[in-house]
């Protein structure tokens, strides 16, 4: 006997996957919601502010059609690796809630209190609005 135990051994490479998945997705989603903010910004010249609320919205709208997908009732069966690379790490890299509090932050020392609070009440319904589409998408592709 070598003292290891195979279970402890497993289960440690089976949560350094899912640490690697999650690192790989951030890593990726970060990079596309850069590339995002150049694209929104640079190339079609909108305020840094749009790339912001567009990432979240999009972000939003793929983590609800892909958790409703491969859910319990979804027809994508994937593990929960993969699952954890999509959600944690590609969704959680591209969405920007820091970002988003300190474009408010920003608004509100500015003294734009009335562009600050209707940037967040449009970010956060404009997410859950998309939310919920997507929700609604992927139910009907469940059928």
């Amino acid at each position: 006997m070598t003292g290891v135990n195979p279970t402890r051994a497993t289960d440690r490479m089976r949560a350094l996957k899912v640490y690697w998945a999650v690192g790989c997705g951030a890593a990726i989603g970060s990079l596309l919601r850069f590339l995002s903010g150049e694209l929104i910004v640079s190339a079609l010249g909108l305020s840094a502010l749009v790339t912001t609320a567009v990432v979240n919205v999009v972000g939003s709208f793929v983590i609800m059609v892909f958790a409703t997908l491969t859910g319990p009732d979804g027809r994508l069966l994937v593990g929960a690796t993969s699952r954890q690379f999509v959600m944690a790490g590609l969704c959680g890299g591209f969405t920007t809630f820091s970002a988003m509090s300190l474009d408010a932050f920003i608004l509100l020392l500015e003294g734009d209190i009335a562009l600050a609070l209707a940037y967040l009440a449009a970010v956060v319904g404009l997410s859950l609005a998309a939310a919920w589409f997507g929700f609604g998408l992927a139910v009907r592709i469940n059928r």
